[in-house]
């Protein structure tokens, strides 16, 4: 885990790897309270790092639909949750 705040050089992927460490440490219910509150820390500002790459990809996608004139863009819904 990285001491620096700084998530802003991290791949999806990284991110997420990293954020799954921390989940599964907090989890574990072992660590002192300023070392939670911190791994905490650092866990939201991955979250918000994927949040990010997610948001920047479903742009990309969106204009690569709209570009080439191909279906319309609606948002995601899991299984289950689609209408009609």
């Amino acid at each position: 885990m990285s001491e620096s705040g700084d998530t802003s050089d991290l791949a999806f992927e990284g991110a997420l790897d990293e954020l799954e460490a921390l989940v599964s440490r907090l989890e574990a219910g072992d660590l002192a309270l300023e070392q939670a509150l911190a791994t905490f820390e650092r866990g939201v500002a991955l979250s918000r790092r994927c949040a990010e790459l997610l948001e920047r990809a479903e742009q990309r996608i969106d204009e690569l639909v709209r570009a080439s004139g191909g279906a319309a863009v609606r948002p995601f819904a899991p299984d289950g949750a689609r209408e009609g």
